[in-house]
């Protein structure tokens, strides 16, 4: 399979994902505004996972870019990926239904997690399918926020059952981090000497 059927599939499901949240919120049955109240938490989390579904695409797409291989287990590294991401809508939903309760929170924390773990498999057979002297392996040497973002979930998860808004703070402050742009990968590309046609 080439890389560009990956990420359309890829693309789609993140788009549905999105879909799904948006149809999620429920529209208030009055027309004034203090009726958007209640719906204020819903929309909250509807803003900040939208905001992480927005990172990952924007990060799956520069590292496909800086990608040649695919293979068999980049395929399943990809829908692993996925996978967990696809449960944000779910998550979302239950954590703004609740008012950002404990458990729903937590839980929120852990899908984070685990999508973040499975982010992290799915750069790691993408590097060994690349092989060591990738474009790719020489965008990825460090990286700090990948590997402090797992951590701050970490501390996150049990917060939400002391305070919950202490949780909150930490995947808002998470998402910031990743919206400060990382120009490794385009750094790289854009270092990287041109092939003359035909070669």
């Amino acid at each position: 399979m080439g890389k560009s059927r990956l990420e359309a599939f890829s693309d789609g499901v993140l788009a549905i994902i999105i879909t799904i949240m948006v149809l999620g919120l429920k529209v208030p049955l009055h027309g004034s505004p203090g009726a958007l109240l209640p719906v204020a938490p819903v929309f909250m989390c509807y803003i900040l996972s939208f905001i992480y579904v927005g990172i990952y695409w924007n990060n799956h797409h520069h590292m496909l870019h800086a990608t040649n291989v695919i293979n068999g287990a980049v395929l399943w590294a990809n829908l692993h990926l996925l996978f967990w991401l696809s449960l944000i809508p779910f998550t979302t939903a239950w954590m703004g239904e609740n008012r950002f309760a404990s458990a729903p929170t937590a839980l929120y924390g852990l899908i984070l997690l685990m999508a973040a773990v499975a982010y992290l498999i799915l750069q790691r057979v993408l590097l060994h399918a690349q092989g060591p002297d990738s474009l790719l392996a020489k965008a990825l040497k460090s990286d700090t926020k990948g590997r402090l973002s797992p951590v701050l979930y970490l501390c996150a998860m049990p917060c939400a059952f002391v305070a919950p808004w202490i949780a909150g703070g930490l995947y808002v402050i998470v998402a910031v981090l990743w919206l400060i742009p990382d120009r490794r990968i385009e750094r790289v590309l854009h270092e990287a000497p041109r092939n003359p046609p035909g070669s």
